[in-house]
């Protein structure tokens, strides 16, 4: 049995056996008993998640790929331990899904080859709930992983990069060629892992920064005054030396002081 890759799923199987090894070896937490990867397709990266201590849980919206996996590893011919459930197969869109509900409020560990139709909302779900995902390590279109890793000062670096930024660490791991894949995509790939940062909680409102850093973004090429006129700042803050800068040109930290700024503007 084989799966028919779909591309309305964005699907691109991965083939290549070292690759699929080196990305499960990405996950290096340990304080954590769960392990969701989102998208297994045919399971490359399933049978070495597999050799992992956590619980592996895999998610995929393909009926075709979720037959698949059932049939592949069934749970008599996985050597692990049964009685601890080490092993299920989630058939529905991860999307859709709760986490804190799915695993009952434990931490979960999120990995994949990701669907580059929505690996993006996939990263704002995890950043959505930072708080039961200490790691978020998997494959993403190139484009996009330089983008969630770039620092300020690059014409990549924006929305993505900040708020994901805010609240993990990146790492940018190693590229991967468009021939490991079948069928092949027309771009390369890149590979990426976000660890939580041990403060993740900001110094300011986080709705309000979420807000500023869209807001900015939106018009990137416009110094902040222009850009954040939404905001109805006063002309003395207006005055201050960032609101002539653009977006890019500031870390996660200044924004986050642009965001303390523009609260106490309002007061």
């Amino acid at each position: 049995m084989s799966v028919r890759a779909k591309k309305h799923l964005g699907q691109h199987f991965l083939i290549d056996e070292s690759i699929a090894k080196n990305i499960a070896d990405a996950l290096i937490g340990t304080n954590y008993k769960n392990v969701l990867e989102i998208g297994p397709g045919m399971g490359v990266l399933t049978k070495y998640l597999l050799q992992k201590e956590p619980k592996v849980t895999v998610m995929e919206l393909d009926r075709e790929s979720v037959a698949y996996l059932h049939d592949t590893f069934p749970l008599e011919h996985i050597k692990l331990d049964t009685s601890k459930e080490n092993f299920e197969i989630i058939e529905g869109d991860f999307l859709k899904k709760d986490l804190p509900t799915v695993f009952n409020k434990e931490q979960v560990a999120i990995i994949g080859n990701f669907p580059y139709n929505i690996s993006t909302q996939i990263v704002f779900k995890a950043i959505e709930y930072r708080d039961f995902v200490p790691e978020f390590s998997g494959m993403f279109q190139k484009e996009v992983a330089k983008r969630i890793a770039e620092k300020e000062g690059s014409k990549v670096y924006g929305i993505l990069s900040v708020l994901t930024q805010a609240f993990f660490d990146v790492e940018y791991l190693f590229t991967v060629p468009p021939t490991v894949f079948n069928p092949p995509p027309k771009v390369d790939s890149g590979v990426i892992r976000l660890t939580r940062k041990e403060n993740y909680t900001l110094p300011v409102d986080e709705k309000l920064f979420f807000r500023v850093v869209k807001t900015a973004f939106n018009q990137r090429r416009k110094m902040l005054r222009s850009s954040l006129k939404s905001f109805n700042l006063s002309d003395s803050l207006k005055e201050d030396p960032i609101f002539v800068r653009r977006p890019e040109q500031l870390s996660v930290n200044e924004f986050i002081t642009l965001t303390q700024k523009i609260a106490t503007d309002a007061i």
